[in-house]
């Protein structure tokens, strides 16, 4: 019986360190990299189900602020989305506000709670799927699953619940490598616990002594389709006017 017991108790608390872990895990992948500014631009590759390919240009820029990051998002190519501009700003509560000019509209309209989990200009990037990357670590219950090797690394697996319901997923399922907290993957799924979105991260480099993702990949199991982001230019702490995070930037394009 007492086998049985201290068996028990081991078990007991390899669970709670399990947790407590599984916070300072996912801390450590996001806080990986430390910069007070990204600029970037990427060639954005939409593949439909049926093979067909579109492609775009954006242009992006991101910076801390006083309730966290803020991210402007600017499409260049090709023509028939150039000039879109899109904001989304974390906000003290946790969550994040966000807003996108549209040039066939000529104005700036605030993108709506319920519209959160829709199409970001037809990739298969939802307004979440843009703001998560930023998502603060306290919004969600980290639950370590197990260890496993993905694309030849050791990796730690981790399980993220949303504590309320204005997150469009009911969980993501993350694989962060063991030594250097990279995240390689994530599993998104809906409130009936089916898999609908895979994020795989991939061709690390070196930039400015950060290890960078220089392709990220999702894709829409229910969908067949899948959105391919190559970054082609990125640099770290460039400096960043404070206007190019307003609205009226975004009507504009201009810095007043």
């Amino acid at each position: 019986m007492k086998k049985f017991i201290v068996l028990a108790v081991l078990l007991t608390s390899a669970s709670l360190l399990s947790a407590q872990d599984a916070v300072s895990i996912v801390n450590s992948a996001k806080n990986r990299v430390k910069m007070d500014t990204i600029s970037s631009r990427s060639r954005m590759v939409i593949t439909s189900k049926d093979g067909s390919v579109t492609e775009r240009v954006i242009d992006q820029y991101s910076k801390d602020g006083p309730n966290g990051s803020r991210t402007v998002i600017v499409f260049q190519k090709p023509a028939n989305v150039a000039g879109t501009r899109f904001l989304t700003m974390d906000t003290a509560s946790g969550g994040s506000d966000r807003w996108i000019f549209l040039p066939s509209l000529g104005r700036t309209r605030r993108i709506a709670a319920s519209e959160s989990g829709g199409s970001f200009m037809g990739t298969d990037f939802s307004y979440d799927d843009i703001s998560s990357m930023d998502r603060d670590v306290s919004l969600d219950t980290h639950t370590f699953i197990r260890e496993e090797t993905l694309n030849g690394k050791s990796c730690y697996v981790i399980q993220s619940v949303p504590k309320d319901n204005s997150f469009q997923y009911s969980k993501t399922v993350v694989w962060i490598d063991k030594t250097s907290f990279l995240i390689y993957k994530s599993e998104m799924y809906n409130r009936r616990d089916e898999l609908v979105k895979v994020m795989e991260m991939s061709d690390f480099k070196d930039v400015q002594g950060r290890l960078t993702p220089m392709q990220t990949k999702i894709s829409t199991v229910t969908a067949g389709s899948s959105t391919t982001i190559y970054m082609e230019i990125i640099k770290y702490d460039d400096q960043i006017p404070e206007a190019v995070f307003t609205t009226a930037y975004l009507e504009t394009g201009r810095i007043r």
